[in-house]
């Protein structure tokens, strides 16, 4: 997911998380003797997806291959300084981020990427499916303005609301409602759950609502959601927060791990670089976990039984 760069917000945080005595990674100073198994740090950015990536990875670091994994529930751009602290090791979902890449990869040179995860990423803004077809034309941006008195809620006074979730996510969405001249107002729902609470009530009692989500989400194969067409993303056209006007790209998403973490992490680096399954895959998983009431354990343990033909080419031969 991408970010909402609150720079002075995330400094404070990450030295209160180091302050408050992280764990040091030490994976790659036990991992290169042979047969010892060290840490390995995993950030867990706060998404119900993210969450199924780190519990299955978590869980064959731990069980199949012998490692203590530490998992650290971090925001996105926190997550990436920890490459540079030596608190974080990998972060298993990243969504894009160009700028994260240049200063912490080719800049600082502190963070590489381990790969593709396989899974395909998608954010875009969305109606629920009886609003479809009730008013054929909502899904085209051209035609919201006409819809805007049906969005209207107290939080968005005399305009329409486009319902954001988690302000740690970055958006585009405010610009988009600027410079395409939406009578709208962005509210942020504050988490992931929240904004698929309301998506439920609007498919469910037929409440009116324009909202920001994404794929891979387990929702997607509970309900139907139509998606709005938004001017066409072209290459450039988001280069500048403050002018976009066009929609999302589709990101494939990948993982970026600390350099110390690729040079001595072993096995455990190995891992995480063959890491690669479907938003199939990753839905399953997220669904037990929000659906199904298990832990994060649980559901990854599930899946691994029941999938074993997908993990096993992850594990290294030698670890």
């Amino acid at each position: 997911m991408k970010y909402r760069p609150y720079v002075a917000l995330a400094a404070v945080v990450s030295l209160s998380l180091a302050g408050c005595g992280g764990v040091k990674s030490d994976a790659g100073d036990d991992t290169s003797s042979g047969d010892s198994k060290g840490t390995v740090n995993l950030a867990v950015n706060p998404w119900v997806g993210y969450e199924a990536d780190a519990a299955v990875v978590g869980y064959l670091l731990d069980k199949k291959m012998g490692y203590t994994v530490n998992k650290k529930n971090l925001k996105e751009e926190i997550s990436w300084q920890g490459f540079e602290t030596g608190e974080v090791d990998a972060v298993l979902e990243n969504w894009g981020h160009p700028d994260l890449k240049k200063t912490y990869i080719d800049e600082k040179k502190v963070a590489v990427s381990a790969g593709s995860t396989g899974n395909k990423g998608v954010i875009g803004w969305y109606v629920p499916q009886w609003m479809a077809e009730k008013y054929p034309d909502i899904t085209d941006w051209k035609n919201l303005n006409k819809y805007a008195d049906l969005f209207k809620t107290s939080e968005s006074g005399d305009k329409g609301q486009l319902l954001d979730g988690d302000p740690s996510y970055v958006t585009n969405d405010e610009a988009l409602v600027s410079n395409l001249k939406l009578n709208y107002k962005v509210v942020y729902s504050g988490s992931e759950a929240a904004i698929i609470k309301a998506a439920q009530q609007a498919t469910a009692q037929k409440k009116p609502l324009l909202f920001y989500f994404y794929e891979p989400q387990w929702l997607f194969s509970k309900e139907k959601y139509v998606r709005v067409k938004l001017p066409a993303y072209t290459d450039g056209c988001d280069a500048d927060p403050k002018k976009v006007a066009c929609d999302y790209p589709e990101y494939d998403l990948d993982k970026i791990v600390s350099k110390k973490f690729a040079d001595n992490g072993g096995a455990a680096y190995q891992m995480i670089k063959n890491f690669h399954w479907t938003n199939d895959d990753q839905n399953l998983v997220s669904d037990y976990i929000a659906n199904q009431g298990m832990s994060a354990d649980q559901a990854a343990e599930k899946w691994v039984n029941d999938h074993e033909s997908t993990w096993k080419e992850w594990i290294p031969a030698d670890s």
